[in-house]
This record gives structure tokens, sequence and C-alpha cells, in this order.
């Protein structure tokens, strides 16, 4: 049987682009649907954008500082327009480089929404269909308002938030993971009077503990009015703006509400049930080691999987694909030991396990240092860095590893090389200190804080 396509890709991300970019330079024939924007969530609303308003929100902050340093700098207010608009240009920049690179490889770009109506079938917004040898979804994911709210239509998530037309004075976000987080963060220092609900106990749940309390404790201190265990029963539309009343009985009116409680896969309305594609409660593809569905020429990577959300897994699926289909070579995406940042202020980087799963597999030891950096001391700041390390009691192997610091992810890059090789807590004694910096406290640690 003929085919229009060796390979279709519905989804224009950081994952369905690199799986069609490297098929199509195999010799592969290639097309690619996505009906929004080339580069997906990371690049269009997502990691992106998300880490310029980090940038652009830390610099007050740096001012300040720089004064107590000596420096002579006038204050002055933020321009949230202007941003915008060097914003927009960014990403318009990158989605440009995603479609022309892919049209270079030799994939046929088509701007349109696609569906599956069959194991080999596609389905086109213009009702023209097309057939292909092996189908890729790479649809990612969206972020949802809980619709049993009243008045949760007046909320915004982070795919509206880069679009707003004035910074908010009064924000308050809804939710607790780190995407929510990170807006708390990036709002503040930028000058929004920002309030934090989550209705669990603590945020950054599923992240380590102690690592958990100190981040929150440190937003108080910057300014983020957080409250856990509260969460939205209902918003209405006043004059003075949005009025909003609690769960726990307080009120209070904001100029914007952003929900950052969750992301759900884009599987609603793709066929894929119909087409006999096996999803999970939650609308995600359900996928073997191999990425592939339960039709066997249907596979399914990135956030569309919910396994690990993050663009440079989804990279890693897609190559891994590539690698099983096209070059004969079966090849598992590996998922463990993946290396995190979390970019709240002040950062977070984390790899490995947590001290709590590390605790329950077994024996360990914990090396842990908090203290004030020598930049925040000299002029009297208090915010506290934290290095931490978790060892396998028997094999002597660092399993986990955790830093809230300014630059962490960088340092969890590094870091993560030496954990994912199987680095010993000796072979990171062996190491000699870089100093004076923050990150020697990783070599430096010679005592367990505590034994579990």
């Amino acid at each position: 049987m003929g085919f229009d396509h060796d390979l279709f890709v519905i989804g224009g991300g950081s994952g369905g682009v690199r799986a069609a970019r490297i098929s199509a330079q195999s010799g592969a024939s290639v097309a690619l649907a996505e009906e929004y924007r080339m580069g997906g969530t990371c690049v269009i609303r997502g990691c992106v954008p998300k880490k310029l308003m980090v940038f652009a929100s830390t610099y007050a902050r740096q001012a300040a500082e720089a004064r107590k340093y000596g420096w002579e700098i006038s204050s002055g207010a933020f321009d949230w327009p202007a941003f915008q608009n060097r914003l927009s240009t960014e990403l318009s920049r990158l989605e440009g480089i995603y479609e022309r690179n892919a049209e270079k490889a030799g994939v046929e770009i088509i701007h349109q929404r696609a569906t599956v109506e069959g194991p080999h079938e596609i389905r086109l917004a213009d009702g023209s269909r097309r057939s292909a040898r092996h189908i890729l979804v790479a649809t990612g994911g969206h972020p949802f308002v809980p619709e049993n709210i009243p008045g949760h239509e007046l909320a915004i998530t982070s795919n509206e938030i880069f679009d707003i037309k004035a910074l908010p004075e009064r924000l308050l976000i809804v939710g607790g993971g780190y995407i929510a987080c990170e807006f708390a963060g990036i709002f503040n220092g930028l000058g929004s009077n920002v309030t934090q609900y989550y209705r669990g106990a603590q945020i950054l749940r599923g992240f380590d503990e102690e690592a958990r309390g100190m981040i929150s404790e440190s937003m108080r201190a910057r300014g983020v009015d957080l409250h856990v265990g509260r969460d939205v029963e209902r918003m209405e539309k006043r004059d003075t703006g949005i009025w909003v009343k609690a769960t726990d009985g307080t009120e209070g009116t904001f100029d914007t509400v952003l929900y950052a409680t969750g992301r759900l896969p884009n599987t609603a309305g793709m066929g894929l049930e119909e087409a006999g594609v096996k999803l999970g409660r939650r609308g995600e593809v359900v996928v073997d080691d191999y990425s592939q569905t339960s039709v066997p020429s249907i596979y399914a990577i990135g956030d569309v999987t919910d396994r690990l959300n993050l663009t440079p897994v989804a990279i890693r699926e897609a190559v891994a694909f590539h690698e099983t289909i096209f070059n004969g070579n079966p090849m598992m995406p590996d998922h463990a030991l993946v290396p995190t940042a979390v970019f709240t202020q002040p950062e977070f980087g984390t790899i490995g396990l947590t001290e709590e799963a590390a605790r329950d597999a077994g024996p360990i030891e914990v090396y842990c240092a908090a203290f004030r950096p020598m930049q925040n001391a000299f002029i009297g700041e208090e915010e506290r860095v934290l290095f931490k390390l978790i060892v396998e009691a028997e094999s002597r192997r660092v399993v986990g590893a955790h830093i809230i610091a300014p630059g962490a992810g960088e340092m969890i890059q590094m870091l993560g090389i030496a954990v994912k090789m199987g680095a010993t807590k000796e072979d990171f004694d062996r190491t000699v200190a870089v100093h004076p910096t923050m990150a020697e406290e990783i070599v430096l640690m010679k005592e367990p804080v505590r034994k579990a």
C-alpha cells in the first residue's frame, strides 16, 4: 500500500519539530500540521517568554542591591508595553527559525488543525486527507480553569498572561505548582501586589520538603502574600475589579486572576479513541517504553503523553522515536535522573530523589548547608541559599541533589552530569572547591546533618 508520507506529525512544538526535522533529513517523506504557531508551548507561551519575564523581574532588586554596593542608580518604572513589544518580536523570530529549519530539512509544514481518522489516515481542517505509514502525535497540553467555580470565566491562564494589556496592580495567582510560584515571583518583581492561594498545605508538591519550606519563606520575605490551605470559592466582576471569596471566608478584589492549577493533554476532538488509541483518565495518550500507542502505526511524545512534561525530555523522546522507526535502532527515551530548574525567586535546581522518597527506599545520609552567601551578607541581606545532597548509605552514591540559590538552574545542569554518572559522596569530597563561590559548598559538606 502506498502512502502520501512516511511520517505525519501533528503538533509543531519542540518534540514534534525535532522528530519531523531529523526524520526528513534521513530521507523520509514528512509532513507536519500545526494549527497555531510553530514552536509550541515552550517557545510561544511557556519556557522562553516566562524566562525572559524572569530576567525582567529581577532588575529592580538588582538595582536596590547595587545602590548598597555603592552605585548611584535612580529608581525607574517598568514599561510593560515596551517589554511586550520586544517579547513579541523575539517570539516571532524564534517561530520563524523553527519553521525555516524544518522546511530546510524537507518537512512540509501545514498550518491547519489535523485529526486522526484511522491507523494511517489524517484529516485536515479544510477537509482534505493525508495518509502516512507512521503518525506521531505531539500536540502538548493546555492549562485549565476548574469550571465548577462560579465566575471561573473571569480568570486567565498562563496562555493569556503574556498578552495582558497592562501590568496588574493587584494580581491573584491560584495554584501552588512551579508555574504558579514562578509567576508569583515574576509579577512581584515587576511591581505588582501579588497574592497567591494554594489549597494544599505547602507549595511545590512533589519536590523536597525542606526545599519547599525554604522557598515559601523566601517568597513571603520578598513580598508575595502567599496563603496555603486556601482556595477560591467564587468570583464576581465588580466596578473595582474581580471580587474573590475564598474557601476560608476571606474576601479580596483584584485586577487580574491567574489560574495555574495544572495542565491537561491536548487530545480532545483529535479522533484518537475512535481510531483505537487508548487514552488515560486525564486524556493522556498511553504509550509503551518506545512511545508507541495501542495502534502500532501511531506514536506519541511530549506532554500529550503526560510522562515527564519538560521540553528537553520531549526532544529526547523525538530522537528515540526517530532512531526506533527510521534508523532500525530501537531506543527507549531515558526518563531517569532528569535535572530540573524551577525559576522561582530564589531559583531552585533539583535532580534525583527527594529526602522523603530516598528515606522510603532505604538507609540514607543527608548533607545540607543553608547560609547567607557573601554577596548578601556584605549588604545585610538576610536571604539564604541551600545546598543539599542525599546519599545512599550502602553504595555511597549521591541519589538526590537540591539547590536553592541564584543560578541554581545553571548549577544543577553541571551537577546533574555527576549524579547521572553515579558519583559517590567521596567523589564529591575529592573535588577541590572553587573559592570564593556559593557552589563550593557542594564539595565541602563533610558530615551528614542526619541519617535515616
